[in-house]
Order: structure tokens, then C-alpha cells, then sequence
């Protein structure tokens, strides 16, 4: 699992080295939000600490992808300038995660100074505020709003059968066994907690808001307001954080049932659809960034096997972690290749931590053993459990009401091929393609009705061609059609 590591970022190495000939055509990143109080004491804020780390890894791809002087710049992206046509945001309903995104964005895309200089008609200037501060908006994501503010993993994801399947784990052997195994570690840490939690709530149930709370303390709390203790050393920290791990990876991820990684399923909808749009628009489309919690981390993990690769991705990621997947190509020519020809690699960095050699590293998905899959593999990887459409996340959540009512809206922006091709709504009216037709005659008929009105109002009646060339000298051949209007 992910050991704890320093607060303070040295610097992002990445691992990868590019070769000349190839191209990064577009990347998707997924950014956990930074340091932030404790859940246990809602509402959380963002820390200026949290805020910080946010700065420093939107700084870090902003020179990994929109430098000029990057070798790993995406083709094509705007180097100074933002232009929102090439670059997506979004973020749940989330005040931690939402400012966080903020703190990204501003280091993504600093401000631009007097490039931001605006001259008026009457040859007055005016200078931006904050410098030229640029503002990418961000989006809003149908789950996770509100999740730093809960402590129950599944709380915000609004799936009923995630939620059945993640309560499942309680009444497993394992949590039992772990359950009864640590009762007596956690009622240890009774003089630590007693303000927040009574002795009845010391128990592995409880690991990961326990674990959080003191986590939060060891970096904010001075001497005067949380005294140390020979009790409270690294290796019960560590020992309280792989159960914290062990705690929300089970809740997260269920190999044998798989709606129990819902946030992850969700994810990689999106990731498809955004980089699918990459490849599809030619480019114009160049990089996604959206915001979330480490809930979405480990039930990715899960899905794509990451833990194969390396065990550690059973951890909880640290703040201000980072997913990114890059579409990339050998590919020497210009515009976008085709899809044979395009690969895509995932990335994961840890946090903005710094110890010995934490980078940003490319890891190999869904068991495989190379680092970059070609696209159509990615797909078919991903298609295996990704949620694309509204219509999806309902069935498989087996929800019914609100948004389930009507299943025309998609999740992420992929539309949903079954909604699409059906065409029928229910109550045995009549269906979207006959309805579509007959709106199309109605409008037609009007249309006539009106063409008519106005020829006799001005006289004008449809004579064929050949006459009207009778009457006048020479022809007229810049006019195509058959039949002409004339008084």
C-alpha cells in the first residue's frame, strides 16, 4: 500500500522517455484534491496547504503539456493562451474538490500578464485583474458531490446496487476477522480520540475516519493542541493506514462484483468518450482534467488490475494524486493518424509528496505487460466494464426514479448506442423516429401553406423554365433550378 511520505514536493521526474518520433495527441487526468481538515469534522475546507499542492501539480502539467519547450506537449495545444475549445474541466458539487480544481487550473494555465492587455476604441487600455488570470470553467459531474464532507465511501454515488454491494463487505469473513482482530488497537487510541469518538466507535468499522482524523492532526495540530505520545509514533501510522487501505479498497472494489467499483466504471466511460473525441474532431479537442475523490482511484485500480502491476495500488492514494492517460503515436506525420497507429499509455503519480524517486510513472493496464496498448485494445479493455450512457449507470444500479426516469441523458458525454438506436418511449406511444417524421410534414405543410399565401399576395405564379426563356432574349444560366418565380 501507499506509504505515507513527506509534505513537501522536491519535483515531478517522469519516467517516460520520449522518443523523437513520437506524439502526444491528447491526454485525460484525473486529480484528487489536496490536503484538506478532517472529515470526521464537517464541513471540510481545502487547506492553504491543499490549495498549494494543487498549484504545484497544475504548474508540474503545465510543463509537461502546454510548455513550448516540453517534449511532451501535446500537439497543437495553446502555449500561452488558454483556448476552451481544447480544454475540458469538470468537478462534482464538492467545495474541497471544486477549489481544488481552481488552485489546478491556475497553475495549468498562469496568467498571462499584458497579453491580457485590452485596447478600447477610444485608445484607452485596460489591464486584466490578477495579472491576466485566465479562467477555464469546470463542469459539473453527476456523482461525488459532496463526498468530502462523508465519510461512507459509497455516500454520494447515488447506486443503489454499489451501495448493497459495498454493505456487503460487513458482513463478510474478512472484515469480521479484522474486526475482532484490532478491537484492542483501536481502543488504545481512546486518549487520542475521545473528543471525536466514543468507545463504542473505536473499531475497524471506523478505520478510515480514525486514520484520517490523526492523519489531519500530524500535519496541522501544534504541541499545545494535540501533545505527542509515545503511543503515536510512525509505525502505529503506518499500521492505522494499511487498515484504513484495507477499509475503503473492499468497500471500493469487489472482484466478483463488479458494480461496487460504480466510480471507477463511471470513470473510465468518460475516459473513453473524451479521448474517442480527441481522435474523432481531429485534434481540436486536446486534454481533459477532471476532479474527484480517492474512492474513484481505488475502484479504478481494481477494475484495470492495476494491482498486478504493482500491490501498492490498494492504497489510498495521497493528496493531490494523479491518473493521466496520453494518447500517443511513432506516427512522423502531420494531423491525426489513424487509429492503428495511435497507442495509449497511463500514467500514475502519488501524490505531491517526494521520496527517493516518487514520479510520475507509466504503468501497464488490465494485467498486461507492456506500457502503451494500441487504442482498439483500450477500447475493448475498458468496454469490459465502463458505463458510457445514463441508460448503463441506471441498469446497472438498478435505480428507477429521478434521473432514471427517463434515460435520454448520458453520462460524460458518450452517447448511448441503445438509446439511440431504439428510438421508443414507453406507455405504448408512438415512437421518437415517427414522431420525428411526422413533425417533418407538419413543418413542411406550413412552409407551403405560407409560400402560397405570399404568391397571391404579390401576383407571382410558377411558370416552367423553357417559357420564361421564351419571353427573354438570350439565357440564363447562372439559375439551376427547373422552375422560377417571376411576376
Amino acid at each position: 500500500m501507499f506509504a505515507l511520505r513527506s509534505l513537501f514536493v522536491v519535483a515531478f521526474l517522469p519516467l517516460v522517455n520520449l522518443t523523437n518520433a513520437e506524439r502526444i495527441l491528447g491526454a485525460y487526468v484525473f486529480q484528487r484534491h489536496g490536503d484538506r481538515t478532517a472529515k470526521s469534522w464537517p464541513p471540510t475546507k481545502l487547506t492553504t496547504l491543499g490549495y498549494s499542492q494543487e498549484y504545484i501539480t497544475g504548474t508540474f502539467f503545465h510543463d509537461r503539456y502546454i510548455s513550448s519547450n516540453s517534449s511532451y506537449q501535446i500537439e497543437g495545444i495553446s502555449t500561452d493562451v488558454v483556448n476552451l475549445a481544447q480544454v475540458t474541466a469538470s468537478a462534482p458539487q464538492d467545495d474541497v474538490i471544486e477549489n481544488s480544481g481552481e488552485g489546478f487550473l491556475q497553475g495549468l494555465y498562469p496568467p498571462i500578464g499584458s497579453l491580457a492587455t485590452e485596447t478600447l476604441r477610444n485608445g484607452s487600455t485596460v489591464q486584466s485583474p490578477m495579472n491576466g488570470y485566465q479562467l477555464i470553467p469546470m463542469s459539473d459531474v453527476k456523482s461525488g458531490s459532496g463526498s468530502e464532507d462523508n465519510a461512507w465511501l459509497q455516500s454520494t454515488s447515488a447506486c443503489n446496487n454499489a451501495k448493497v454491494s459495498s454493505d456487503n463487505y460487513f458482513s463478510s469473513n474478512s472484515f469480521e476477522s479484522l474486526l475482532s482482530s484490532t478491537n484492542e488497537l483501536y481502543q488504545s487510541l481512546k486518549p487520542l480520540v475521545n473528543r471525536t469518538f466514543s468507545s463504542a466507535e473505536l473499531n475497524y468499522k471506523n478505520g478510515y475516519t480514525i486514520w484520517d482524523l490523526l492523519h489531519v492532526a500530524l500535519i496541522h495540530n501544534s504541541t499545545t493542541t494535540f501533545p505527542s505520545s509515545s503511543l503515536l509514533n510512525d509505525q502505529l501510522m503506518q499500521k492505522l493506514f494499511h487498515l484504513a487501505s484495507e477499509h475503503e479498497f473492499n468497500l471500493a472494489y469487489n472482484s466478483s462484483d463488479q458494480i461496487r467499483a460504480v466510480a471507477g466504471m463511471t470513470l473510465a466511460g468518460e475516459v473513453l468518450a473524451a479521448l474517442n473525441e480527441t481522435i474523432t474532431s481531429n485534434g481540436k479537442s486536446k486534454l481533459n482534467i477532471q476532479f474527484g475523490a480517492y474512492a474513484t482511484f481505488l475502484s479504478y485500480f481494481g477494475l484495470a488490475r492495476l494491482s498486478t502491476a504493482d500491490e501498492n495500488f490498494t492504497g489510498i492514494p495521497d493528496y493531490a494524486s494523479s491518473m493521466a492517460w496520453e494518447l500517443v503515436t511513432n506516427n512522423t506525420g502531420t494531423g491525426m493518424p489513424s487509429t492503428s497507429d495511435i497507442n495509449v499509455r497511463f500514467m500514475f503519480h502519488n501524490g505531491t509528496s517526494f521520496k527517493g524517486t516518487t514520479n510520475l510513472k507509466a504503468y501497464p493496464l488490465f494485467g498486461q505487460s507492456t506500457l502503451e496498448l494500441p487504442w482498439a485494445q483500450f477500447v475493448d479493455e475498458s468496454n469490459k466494464f465502463a458505463i458510457s450512457s445514463q441508460r448503463q449507470w441506471c441498469q446497472a444500479c438498478g435505480n428507477t426514479t429521478g434521473i432514471c426516469d427517463s434515460t435520454s441523458n448520458h453520462i460524460g458525454g458518450a452517447s448511448s448506442s441503445s438509446s439511440s438506436s431504439s428510438g421508443s418511449s414507453s406507455g405504448g406511444g408512438i415512437s421518437l423516429g415517427v414522431a420525428g417524421i411526422i413533425g417533418a410534414m407538419v413543418t413542411l405543410g406550413v412552409l407551403m401553406g405560407l409560400l402560397v399565401v405570399g404568391m397571391l399576395a404579390f401576383g407571382l405564379r410558377l411558370v416552367p423554365k423553357s417559357a420564361l426563356d421564351s419571353v427573354r432574349r438570350g439565357s440564363d444560366t447562372s439559375i439551376t433550378p427547373a422552375m422560377k418565380m417571376t411576376a
